[in-house]
């Protein structure tokens, strides 16, 4: 059974209900399997080794995850040996056309639409949206969880200072 975590998150002010645990920095980072632009399978291990920014959003078809991603996608740019990842529930060709329409080249887009794999065991899934919140982790290359936002409101940006600033420290080690 999912752990559901009522009022984790709210979208224009409205109290929702985030499916799967509460990911804590210095735990082990959970599996999950998500897919590629060609269908293929993105899992945690497929970057192992490296230091990881997953990046969760509702939709690149809104104006806060478009903002969200093209900030990230010049951000990531700057710091070397970092496997950077958007997750969300969009479909993998939608995902392709947005970076194609955006120009981004230093994000690697993961599709979590066939079974919210990722948003269950990051618990980032919204259960009355079958959407993920906004929330940025940071995995170190040995798979602990060095850094965690959870957005609590769905509209809000993240705290793109620290969580640069961490990745930066962590790609550092």
């Amino acid at each position: 059974m999912d752990i559901e975590r009522k009022g984790g998150t709210t979208l224009k002010g409205n109290p929702l209900t985030l499916v799967g645990p509460e990911i804590k920095v210095g735990q082990k980072a959970p599996e999950f399997t998500t897919l590629a632009g060609d269908l293929s399978p993105v899992t945690l291990a497929s970057s192992k080794g490296k230091t990881r920014l997953f990046i969760a959003m509702p939709s690149l078809d809104t104006p806060v995850c478009d903002a969200e991603a093209r900030r990230f996608n010049e951000e990531v740019s700057k710091i070397p040996a970092v496997e950077s990842i958007v997750v969300t529930v969009d479909l993998p060709f939608a995902q392709g056309r947005f970076c194609q329409t955006a120009g981004i080249k230093n994000l690697k887009m993961a599709s979590d639409h066939r079974d919210t794999s990722f948003g269950k065991a990051y618990g980032t899934l919204i259960k009355e949206l079958r959407l993920l919140s906004r929330a940025i982790f940071i995995v170190g290359a040995d798979d602990t969880v060095q850094y965690v936002e959870y957005v609590k409101e769905a509209s809000n940006h993240p705290n793109y200072e620290a969580a640069l600033n961490a990745l930066k420290a962590g790609a550092a080690h």
